[in-house]
């Protein structure tokens, strides 16, 4: 067994003084990713610092309407906050997609945001991986890549993210709370987590030593109704081979607002912002979802052995937004 430091913090500002930005430091929240990491020796701390005790796990409503749930509230107690379940219905719906609920009752927010990727080249040392070290390959793109990326990859790696929450957060615009070193900021959840380009080792924009405090889910929009459909190989505890996320309003049959996310396609949730511009203004109907969406896949790199991945996610699409379309608008 690899010998590493262990600290509880007490406050936020323990917590990231104990860190100090050093790359061989992290925070340990449920642990249901990098405990798994540790024992593969993909990751090899030298400092744990045990943040799941701050006091961070709440769920709260503002004063301007808006939502924050903060870092250490559970995957499972988010899912079922009475002001998810009713204000942010495709939040829920996706944190139930993911993973098994023993998982969910550990997995915490935050957590979820900084999981890593599941690609089997990453999890395995003896193969090779520029995300686990940077200069190797990505064996992946080669060898087994079906549930791997169709946009947005880079030679330096295909991998996806994991995350389902991550997914629902992009279509909320919301925005995810960061405190380190130089004080606090907030990123917005779609442009949280990076492409590889060619820093495929690089997840997300996060500082070193800065901690995620929470997220801000911004006031429901009037009217809008959201869902997650996620399409997987098996019923449950499975990783997307696609999934969407979608917030829609339509009035008086023209759709007067949408934002789109997509899952299992790219190395970040996938934010369709082509699709929604040619979405708004427009009267709803199937053929209007199929070009809009169809649009935003356009640009799709398929490999050898996941193009069915772009039919998948125009399928997903276009059936929740035909859905949601003729849905009762949300009180």
């Amino acid at each position: 067994m690899k010998s590493f430091m262990y600290v509880r913090a007490h406050s936020v500002d323990e917590a990231t003084a104990a860190h100090a930005g050093r790359p061989t430091s992290r925070y340990l929240g449920g642990g249901t990713n990098l405990v798994d990491l540790m024992k593969l020796g993909v990751e090899r701390p030298r400092t744990l610092i045990d943040v799941s005790r701050l006091p961070l796990d709440r769920v709260e409503e503002l004063a301007d309407g808006s939502v924050r749930a903060g870092a250490t509230v559970r995957n499972s107690d988010l899912a079922a906050h009475p002001l998810v379940r009713s204000r942010y219905p495709v939040l829920s719906q996706a944190l139930l997609a993911g993973a098994s609920g023993q998982l969910r009752n550990m997995a915490t927010t935050g957590g979820n945001l900084l999981q890593r990727t599941r690609c089997p080249y990453f999890q395995d040392l003896g193969k090779p991986c520029n995300k686990r070290e940077p200069g190797t390959g990505c064996g992946a793109r080669e060898g087994v890549h079906r549930d791997h990326a169709v946009l947005g990859h880079s030679a330096q790696c295909i991998a996806t993210h994991p995350s389902d929450m991550a997914v629902a957060l992009a279509a909320l615009d919301a925005r995810v709370e960061l405190q380190g070193p130089r004080g606090a900021r907030t990123l917005p959840a779609a442009e949280f987590h990076r492409l590889p380009g060619g820093r495929p080792e690089l997840d997300t924009e996060i500082a070193p030593g800065e901690l995620i405090t929470g997220v801000l889910l911004p006031p429901a929009a009037p009217g809008a109704v959201s869902a997650y459909r996620k399409a997987r190989d098996r019923a449950s505890y499975a990783f997307a081979l696609a999934s969407v996320a979608v917030v829609l309003g339509v009035r008086e049959g023209v759709v007067d607002q949408v934002r789109i996310a997509f899952g299992g396609l790219a190395h970040r949730p996938w934010r369709a912002r082509r699709a929604e511009q040619a979405l708004l203004g427009q009267a709803v109907g199937e053929e209007v979802f199929a070009r809009a969406v169809e649009a935003e896949l356009a640009d799709a790199e398929p490999l050898r052995d996941n193009a069915f991945k772009v039919r998948l996610a125009r399928n997903l699409a276009c059936d929740v937004l035909r859905r949601l379309s003729a849905a009762p608008p949300a009180p």
